[in-house]
């Protein structure tokens, strides 16, 4: 189960050049439901993601690249073109009430910098081991507004965007 939370931003982070970055290319084959490929530095991905907002089915399958570039010319819609950079939360805040498990995984805040025709779209995604978790997260103050369950922030949704 993927279980994230996206936000829209203030402003980027002072110290976007220090942190992990991934640069990332995915198409859609299809958004229902959806089946995606990726091409993340040089791994290569083709993704299904069942229904749902918060949290839904994710199944990640290995491609090479040659699979990746033949799929890549069956896809419809619009390319995504995006920065991936990871922030590491070090001590994440909760609602008061919720006591996160001792087992419970770091959390990483993966900021997405959107290249054109998207630009200057930057979402910022954060994963959880469960819904709990994720309902009682409290997002850090440089995030603007909750898009978790606004279906145009969705990448397949994005595909499909005219310009």
């Amino acid at each position: 189960m993927e279980i994230e939370r996206k936000f829209t931003i203030k402003e980027l982070p002072a110290n976007l050049e220090n942190q992990t970055c991934l640069i990332i290319e995915q198409a859609y084959l299809n958004t229902d439901p959806v089946i995606r490929i990726r091409r993340q530095n040089d791994e290569y991905y083709l993704t299904y993601k069942g229904k749902g907002l918060l949290a839904r089915e994710e199944y990640n399958l290995p491609l090479n690249k040659e699979a990746y570039g033949h799929l890549r010319t069956k896809a419809d819609g619009n390319i995504i073109s995006k920065k991936r950079y990871l922030f590491p939360i070090d001590t994440p805040e909760f609602k008061e009430g919720y006591l996160p498990p001792a087992d419970m995984p770091a959390l990483t805040i993966e900021l997405d910098v959107f290249e054109a025709p998207f630009a200057p779209l930057v979402i910022a995604e954060v994963e959880f081991p469960d819904e709990e978790a994720a309902n009682s997260f409290i997002a850090p103050s440089w995030f603007a507004e909750d898009v978790t369950f606004n279906k145009e922030y969705h990448n397949s949704n994005l595909s499909l965007k005219k310009f």
